[in-house]
């Protein structure tokens, strides 16, 4: 059995923006603070939610170095160094180790895509670039490409590729997953409506979306799997899950920051090409926000 990187609830952090479109770091800082003091468990910076895909190399590098430095051991720093470039990958990779991050989160190649073969030899030339240990990040329908469990139970063999963020929406390649590789890899949910299924078959949290606005309680369902109840952490799972469903009504990360800056948080707008939530959409996340109790402000 490899070293867990982290147990319960990890924060897919948003990058706060400023108006300028500069990246927002005394925010960023606020965000931070507000995770650790609500019981996140792990924070995990310059992914999907955090809009890594429109930062430059240096944004992005000086993004990772803020949240290591500011996060100061507090909780563990997961750092998104993925890429459709497999060198792109390597030196983002190396770079974020040199800066402290105490884990990596690699997503599949997208646009260009690979086979399985090009996918095993992707993850692997990047896995032994670097001494930490790497979180795979499978999400097909973001990225076009599906780690097949034949492949993912090759690279679990490797001894810095700890884990897989598990984020199809197929719980029953889940399962698959977790009978072919057992011990070899860690199995976090990538979807919050998904953390007590993938729990109860053995996952180890959740990489959440959910935790930027939620974090306590978001920490509590993945801690109640973690105790073995899962009725009480089924039952909160419901309860948040007309939110969950509206914090995706729109392309992540769009409705989580709109919800952000309705509850005053440091979040702004989005980096084109995503753009300003719908009005109906935002009708629709606020009432969802409104009915689990969440103080929802104006925002211009």
């Amino acid at each position: 059995m490899k070293n867990t990187i982290f147990t319960g609830a990890a924060v897919a952090i948003t990058t706060p923006f400023n108006l300028d479109g500069s990246i927002n770091y005394e925010g960023l800082g606020k965000n931070i603070d507000y995770q650790i003091d609500n019981g996140t468990d792990a924070i995990v910076v310059c992914g999907t939610t955090g809009e890594s895909s429109t930062m430059t190399e240096a944004e992005h590098l000086d993004c990772i170095k803020f949240t290591v430095d500011y996060t100061n051991h507090r909780v563990p720093v997961i750092a998104g160094t993925g890429s459709n470039d497999t060198r792109c990958a390597i030196e983002l990779s190396v770079e974020a180790q040199k800066l402290g991050a105490d884990g990596l989160l690699l997503v599949t190649p997208y646009y260009n895509k690979t086979t399985q073969a090009g996918l095993l030899n992707h993850f692997t030339i990047i896995a032994n670039s670097v001494n930490i240990p790497i979180i795979l990040y499978n999400i097909p329908g973001r990225t076009g490409l599906n780690i097949s469990v034949e492949t993912l139970e090759k690279l679990a063999h490797h001894k810095n590729i700890a884990a897989v963020k598990e984020a199809s929406g197929n719980i029953s390649y889940t399962a698959q997953v977790a009978a072919a590789c057992g011990d070899l890899i860690d199995i976090y949910s990538g979807n919050d409506d998904m953390i007590v299924p993938v729990m109860s078959l053995g996952g180890k949290g959740v990489i959440s979306v959910l935790s930027n606005i939620l974090p306590k309680e978001t920490h509590e369902i993945a801690q109640l799997c973690l105790d073995n109840d899962f009725q009480k952490a089924g039952e909160l799972q419901l309860k948040y899950l007309e939110l969950i469903n509206s914090l995706f009504c729109e392309v992540n990360p769009i409705p989580v920051k709109e919800a952000m800056n309705h509850l005053g948080m440091a979040a702004g707008t989005c980096r084109m090409p995503l753009t300003k939530m719908s009005a109906d959409n935002v009708a629709r996340l606020l009432s969802a926000m409104q009915n689990v109790g969440l103080p929802v402000s104006v925002v211009d």
